[in-house]
């Protein structure tokens, strides 16, 4: 039997409200969020997709989708391990031998697991202060289209002395998802955007999603325009259009273009058990809460896989993501069922604060699984 008519408007309702207070008190350019459950899907938004033309949001847009780009990567790593291709034990020196060494790093001793579930204790690029340089204030506008590769973004990791012997702590680590990327690469004998298309865009019709080249700066299909104030804080600070970049800083940590259609489908399959066999799911599922003060508040990580408690009771799973001009949220019920996918085309305020809002408003009627 299908809930109740009233109570699905009134659900409706308060997303919907969550968004127009995104764009008229945070000041967000514009937010979408598209619902599918059992009933279909509903698309809802706020503000606009350009701010120059005044043009409205609409459902079929790409986004960068930042971060959530690492369980597509966690995805395929356990494919491969699934069928015998790799094992989630084996070590990053038996893959990518030299690669990873000095400044008391071990190769030998950090395992495939170990980079997907962020207890590698190798150093978060992304962190360093060259690069936050280059990618946060002013200067990000003359770096936009620095492109680098996979390997010089290990190098800078391994520039700074590791976080913790492997396995004995937990620190969000990008590093550790790009040394996966090259992994997949080397175990499969295929690019990781091949790898992408064949085993999970293609198969689910996943028409906006994919990873850029490694000199690609916009966006293939129909899309928003993304804004940042380069993160700065002060109310003053101007924006910036930000849409064409170079991503190949973030590759299989942060680089990859979704929908929210698109992410609403890929995670229902992921979490319906349809993409992983029942030993790669469990590993995938094993979460356990991130420390206080390393990652979003609430939340636990598995192998590229998170998960949070709304104020109902209820647990849900997905990821978000972050990048320049774009931040985005997909989660769900364990079981697929009923799934949000949000984002927003400027990175100031606070989106995910905005995000956790329109979580609570779209699960409260939610049971705890």
């Amino acid at each position: 039997m299908t809930k109740p008519v009233p109570q699905q408007r009134s659900s409706h309702a308060a997303v919907q409200e969550v968004l127009d207070r995104a764009v008229s008190t945070a000041g967000l350019p514009g937010m979408v969020a598209e619902v599918q459950d059992r009933r279909g899907r509903w698309f809802a938004a706020a503000g606009v997709a350009d701010t120059a033309t005044g043009r409205e949001r609409r459902p079929e847009e790409q986004y960068r989708i930042g971060s959530t780009t690492k369980t597509f990567t966690a995805t395929l790593a356990l494919q491969l391990a699934a069928e015998r291709e790799l094992s989630l034990d084996d070590t990053v020196e038996r893959w990518l031998p030299g690669l990873v060494r000095g400044n008391g790093y071990d190769a030998g001793a950090i395992t495939v697991r170990h980079l997907l579930g962020m207890t590698s204790g190798l150093f978060n690029y992304a962190v360093d202060e060259s690069l936050l340089s280059r990618h946060y204030g002013p200067a990000f506008l003359e770096h936009r289209y620095d492109r680098f590769s996979p390997e010089q973004l290990v190098e800078i990791a391994t520039s700074h002395a590791p976080d913790f012997a492997p396995g004995e702590g937990w620190t969000y680590s990008n590093t550790g998802y790009v040394l996966a990327g090259l992994i997949i690469e080397k175990a499969s004998g295929r690019t990781l955007a091949d790898q992408l298309e064949r085993r999970i865009a293609r198969p689910l019709g996943l028409t906006g999603t994919y990873l850029p080249d490694a000199g690609e700066h916009g966006l293939r299909g129909p899309h928003a325009r993304l804004y940042s104030k380069n993160f700065l804080n002060t109310p003053d600070a101007e924006i910036h259009d930000v849409t064409e970049l170079n991503t190949s800083f973030a590759w299989s940590a942060g680089g990859m273009v979704s929908t929210a259609g698109d992410l609403n489908r890929f995670f229902a399959e992921l979490l319906g058990g349809r993409l992983l066999p029942p030993a790669q799911q469990e590993e995938m599922f094993a979460a356990r809460p991130a420390p206080e003060g390393k990652w979003i508040p609430g939340a636990s990580y598995g192998l590229g896989m998170s998960s949070m408690t709304v104020s109902s009771g209820a647990t849900v799973w997905g990821m978000g993501g972050a990048i320049n001009g774009s931040f985005c949220y997909t989660y769900g019920t364990r079981d697929g069922e009923h799934l949000v996918a949000q984002s927003v085309n400027g990175d100031w305020d606070d989106p995910i604060g905005i995000f956790t809002q329109v979580l609570e408003a779209e699960f409260a009627g939610d049971r705890p699984a």
